[in-house]
């Protein structure tokens, strides 16, 4: 019991924070749309992620680093791309006069982009395959399996809560101005960790 809760607080504190996925699971939720392949794409993710970290598939990749440079610069790309997306719509006038959500999404839209910001951001490698693989095997058998759950648990709890939770919020996105201010602070968080990513060695 002690490992699954350490490891729902371990998985909790690396996933909740502002990132490129969570913008997008929220923009999501707050569209009400596709929601429950997005939380599953993440959550899934997350877990095949964590599952093979404790099984130490992460030891391999951080023994080649050109793994993880690609992943960075493609990933860099991405968020660039997106990031600039959402600032076109964020400065776009003809959205006011149209549904503040904007476009819908295909389903195969966002399928792409949900895989997109959560395979091609390097980050999650480190975060899950490194970092919570080296400290799930310090619980040894069967706990690093239990600490592994709990992480898992964490996934899925909050991304859950996020996709499905952020309807609660729709009064306030009701306004055509709630969206472009929205879409300014997901402009930011994308160009800016983009250019991290370039930047800044990992």
């Amino acid at each position: 019991m002690l490992a699954t809760l350490s490891g729902l607080g371990t998985g909790l504190s690396l996933i909740i924070a502002i990132g490129a996925q969570n913008a997008f699971v929220l923009r999501q939720g707050l569209r009400r749309e596709h929601v429950l392949l997005i939380v599953a794409i993440c959550a899934g993710s997350d877990a095949l992620l964590i599952l093979l970290g404790i099984s130490g598939i992460g030891l391999l990749i951080a023994t080649s680093p050109l793994v993880l440079t690609i992943i960075r610069f493609a990933g860099a790309a991405f968020l660039i791309g997106y990031g600039l997306l959402a600032a076109r719509r964020a400065f776009s006038k003809e959205k006011l006069r149209g549904d503040p959500a904007g476009k819908p999404l295909s389903v195969a839209v966002a399928l792409t982009t949900c895989l997109a910001l959560t395979w091609l951001n390097p980050h999650v490698y480190l975060d899950t395959l490194l970092l919570l693989g080296s400290i799930a095997n310090t619980h040894g058998e069967p706990g690093r399996w239990y600490f592994g759950g709990g992480a898992v648990l964490g996934s899925v709890l909050w991304f859950t809560a996020l996709g499905y939770g952020a309807r609660l919020l729709a009064p306030f996105f009701a306004k055509p101005l709630a969206w472009r201010i929205l879409d300014g602070v997901i402009a930011l968080v994308m160009l800016g960790l983009g250019l991290l990513l370039l930047l800044k060695p990992l």
